[in-house]
């Protein structure tokens, strides 16, 4: 009976006795202790991390272009961008001079013409130096894309040039006070009248708004559902168009939010994307890369806060030694580099399936979305601790 007692257990128990043993030998093998590489070769925290890995040399060469610009021009000025809620336009429009206004907009209206792969291994360097920014330029280049993907071409001669330029920035306008992800419900109105269309609603929280030149504008010009929806492009300055204050949040304070408000806007009809009616097809694909976007500033940010943990773990001393000596938090920064790689394949998976076009695409942006942004928030809070 003691014999068959003991071998059930083992039999209920070895499964999670060697989870257990793999876990400890993973984290045994990302421990580190001075910079790249441990002594006796093991790979340092950085070099397991590198983001550089599996890319092209042309990738790798406008990723660095990337992390040196952010380094340079966003790094140093990131918290007083957020304490002083500064929008740094100037900053942006460097970045625009790098090809980062139109990442994925054609070259011959200004883009630079680059992958969704690409465009999320430049986010992700750049939000090394400040997701809010990096979040916005997200925003702005989805956008431009939207006119270069379903607007005429006149359209996008008109706009594209100076969007990829920056010289005229952009927001985008869907969610309004009763419907967020519930898109299909929007209630701001645009009735034809001659050659315009006589706009009248509001949307909230606007990234951008206020501040910006152009305003990519879902509204329904017909009846309910997704099918009576379509997508105008309003100009700032246009009679009817305000902007409510400027929300106050706990940060996120380099892009300026508020409501967007339409009261009577004459829009041209010449400033409709495509078809009536295929307003809310158009918002979908667009947010399909935003989710992508979105997910690899969240990279960015956990690169960024681990090589942070990892730098104070060496300089900081308790009890007599370095806080890198002590294995508990070494146990905690491996962690906090799995959770990053792995949010990084899955990102990445993403971004191919939407460049091909592939039948899981939607689904993989969204997944992609939800994992990198969750973990990715997880090492973010690990970093305080460390």
């Amino acid at each position: 009976m003691l014999r068959g007692f003991h071998s059930r257990t083992w039999k209920l128990l070895w499964p999670k006795a060697l989870a257990m043993a793999w876990r400890g030998c993973c984290r045994l093998g990302l421990r580190w202790r001075h910079g790249w590489r441990e002594a006796g070769g093991r790979r340092g925290i950085a070099s397991c991390i590198d983001p550089s890995m599996g890319l092209t040399e042309e990738q790798k060469e406008f990723q660095k272009v990337a992390f040196d610009f952010a380094a340079k021009e966003m790094a140093p000025h990131m918290a007083e961008w957020d304490e002083k809620e500064i929008f740094p336009v100037e900053t942006i429009r460097r970045a625009a001079q790098l090809g980062f206004g139109g990442i994925y907009v054609r070259p011959d209206v200004g883009g630079s013409g680059l992958s969704r792969l690409d465009t999320s291994i430049i986010f992700e360097a750049l939000s090394t130096g400040c997701v809010s920014t990096t979040a916005y330029l997200s925003i702005h280049n989805m956008c431009a894309w939207m006119v270069d993907v379903f607007g005429k071409e006149e359209q996008r001669q008109r706009f594209c040039p100076s969007l990829c330029s920056m010289e005229k920035l952009a927001s985008y306008c869907l969610t309004e006070p009763g419907s967020g992800s519930d898109a299909a419900s929007l209630l701001t109105s645009a009735k034809r009248d001659g050659d315009n269309y006589i706009l009248n609603g509001s949307k909230a929280f606007i990234s951008g708004g206020g501040d910006t030149d152009l305003y990519v504008v879902m509204c329904r010009t017909g009846g309910p559902g997704p099918k009576g929806i379509s997508c105008l492009v309003l100009e700032k300055g246009t009679p009817g168009l305000s902007f409510g204050k400027k929300e106050r949040k706990v940060g996120w304070n380099s892009q300026p939010t508020r409501a967007v408000v339409f009261e009577d806007c004459a829009v041209p009809v010449a400033n409709r994307l495509g078809e009536e009616g295929q307003g809310f097809n158009i918002a979908m694909k667009g947010l399909n890369g935003g989710r992508i976007n979105i997910a690899s500033c969240s990279l960015g940010a956990a690169h960024a806060s681990i090589l942070l943990a990892r730098d104070h773990l060496k300089v900081r001393k308790q009890f007599g030694d370095l806080l890198a000596n002590y294995q508990y938090l070494q146990f905690q920064l491996a962690e906090m580099a799995t959770r990053l790689v792995a949010a990084r394949l899955m990102v990445r998976n993403a971004a191919r399936a939407l460049q091909e076009e592939r039948e899981d695409a939607v689904a993989l942006c969204s997944m992609a979305k939800l994992f990198a942004t969750d973990e990715c928030f997880a090492v973010g809070c690990q970093s305080w601790e460390s």
